[in-house]
């Protein structure tokens, strides 16, 4: 599997002792890519607008997504990140990132495209990743790229995801037993 591919997207909770943070790397093989896609699109023109969003979803809609994703093959790998503190949030998001990444390589992701935020703080993904690289083995291939969120809908699984992993740790586990075991979820203590 090396050379693969991961898409990304994040939630997290505020609060003042009790915060997370989680960010969600969705793998699926090159020859589902085309099909993963397609479903996406095809649940997005249900819902609209243009790009599904968890968060922007009833409760309905989030278990029909939810269902939505366990049809698609691929494994997902999800950092949890705990405890966030308020205004903690992108230190919270370096510390899932740079342990993400140590996870997706060990399934032979060499690339991990995310959802494109500000310039700058793109900027410190891409920095978090390089210092990542660094406590792998010498001469690995990874990298991160920032797309924007409605132009690729394999984000939008990434998304669902991180949407279902907070909800269980919100206490309504539902969305999260419907993706079973493809979800491979770790905790990451942020400091």
């Amino acid at each position: 599997m090396r050379g693969s591919t991961a898409w990304g997207d994040e939630s997290f909770q505020e609060h003042d002792t009790t915060g997370f943070y989680i960010i969600a790397a969705v793998i699926i093989p090159a020859s589902a890519q085309e099909s993963a896609r397609a479903q996406m699109l095809q649940a997005q023109a249900r819902h609209a607008p243009a790009k599904l969003h968890w968060v922007a979803r009833d409760d309905k809609e989030r278990l029909e997504l939810a269902y939505t994703v366990a049809e698609i093959d691929g494994l997902h790998v999800v950092a949890v990140g705990s405890p966030v503190h308020q205004r903690r949030q992108e230190r919270a998001r370096a510390y899932c990132l740079h342990q993400l990444v140590l996870e997706l390589h060990g399934f032979g992701v060499e690339q991990l495209f995310m959802e494109a935020r500000q310039p700058t703080l793109n900027t410190r993904d891409v920095t978090t990743v390089q210092h990542a690289r660094y406590t792998l083995p010498k001469g690995t291939r990874f990298r991160i790229d920032h797309l924007p969120g409605a132009g690729e809908a394999l984000l939008w699984v990434a998304d669902i995801v991180a949407g279902a992993v907070r909800a269980e740790k919100l206490g309504d586990p539902r969305y999260r037993e419907i993706l079973g075991e493809r979800v491979i979820d770790f905790p990451v203590r942020v400091l």
